[in-house]
Order: C-alpha cells, then structure tokens, then sequence
C-alpha cells in the first residue's frame, strides 16, 4: 500500500529531524513549555505539541520518555534559562547593596517577562510539587541563585552593613515572594483592585519598593 502524500511529509520530516536531534528536542521544548503553560499538566496533549511541531507522539516518547518526562523537561530548561540569566550578572565588583538591588531588579524582570515560567512554577504547586521533588539536577539549578545571594550577603556582614541571622534562602524566598505575586496574581489583584500592574509607573514603583524593602530588612539597626 503507498504512503499518502500527508503521510509521507511526515516521514520525511521525522527523518530530517532525527538527523538534527538538538534542534527536534528545542522546538519540542519550546512548544511544550507553551502547551503546559497554557493547559497544566492535566490539560496538554502530546498530541497536539507532535501536530504543532510537525512531527510525531512517538518521537517526543522517544526522545522525553513520555508526558510527565517533557512536562519534566520543560520544568528543567525553565528554571536554567531563568538561572543562566541570573549567572551572567556581573556583581563582584559592585558594593552588596548594589548588587543586591541589580539581583532584585533581574528577579523582578525575569518574572515579568517570562510569565510561562511563572505559569508553570503555579502549575507545578498545584500539583503540589510532585516533580520537582523527584528532579535532583532541577535542585542543583536553583542552587546558582542561593550561592549569588550567600555572595553578597557575606560581603555586606564584612562590611558590617547587613545583619547576619538571615540565610540565603530566607532572602530568595522574599525577593522571589515580591516578585512573583505582582505576576501570578495580575488579574486577580488588578480587577479587585482597579490597577494595572503592567502601567510603566507603577510597575517601576513597584520594582523599587521591593528592593529597598529588602534592604531594609537586612540592613543593621
């Protein structure tokens, strides 16, 4: 029996991918990381991230595993990109106040612009963090952030400008608490309350306010 024409596009395209492994694995990432974003776990359909990649179920399988190992997937390269970006900040030769706010600020933008990160981290609590917790290498990732804040932190007790019984952790998970919410909750903030939370002033002010809140939370009396 011959291949329809549709069919054989098909077969031909999965064999042109299958020579270029690294790019078939991005564009399924990057169209995944969107269908998971957009429907939850529960809700995405491999299938239809195979039809919007133009390739098949059964070479996303091969290659993820299955649904929960892209899902998996998509979480890792998520949390890299936003840690990557945090990695290539040049902090050492700025005063630990300094970089502390360049550290916020880039908190502050990387949740603004990359609100499928947000969507997924949301995701991923609802699912009450099931996969993150079976991720070893998606721990380490996030290591990279705790180790910057440790940096500073241990710059400004020497200098004798920050007080020394809060961890790296308890300083992240502020940061990220701020700047998280203003995106997680947008919608939900802004019809309660009648504001836009994307108006260039006030997404400024707010940039503000939450660095010098942290400051002053570490700074010594």
């Amino acid at each position: 029996m011959s291949i329809s024409t549709p069919s054989r596009k098909r077969v031909s395209n999965e064999r042109s991918r299958t020579n270029d492994p690294d790019r078939t694995k991005a564009d399924i990432l990057a169209v995944a990381t969107e269908e998971f974003a957009a429907y939850g776990l529960s809700g995405a359909r491999v299938d239809a991230i195979a039809e919007r990649t133009r390739t098949s179920k059964r070479m996303i399988y091969y290659y993820f595993g299955g649904k929960d190992g892209l899902y998996l997937a998509v979480l890792e390269k998520a949390y890299a990109d936003i840690r990557a970006i945090e990695s290539a900040l040049e902090l050492d030769m700025l005063d630990p106040v300094e970089a502390l706010r360049r550290v916020i600020d880039q908190t502050f933008e990387n949740d603004d612009s990359h609100t499928d990160f947000v969507r997924l981290v949301t995701i991923e609590n609802i699912n009450q963090g099931k996969h993150l917790a079976e991720a070893s290498s998606i721990r380490e990732i996030n290591l990279r952030i705790i180790q910057i804040i440790e940096a500073i932190l241990e710059r400004g007790r020497a200098s004798g400008l920050f007080r020394s019984d809060l961890e790296p952790v308890d300083v992240h998970m502020m940061i990220s608490a701020f700047c998280f919410f203003r995106v997680a909750n947008r919608h939900t903030f802004g019809a309660i309350h009648r504001v836009d939370l994307s108006e260039p002033g006030r997404r400024q002010k707010h940039k503000q306010m939450i660095a010098d809140a942290v400051i002053a939370l570490l700074q010594k009396k």
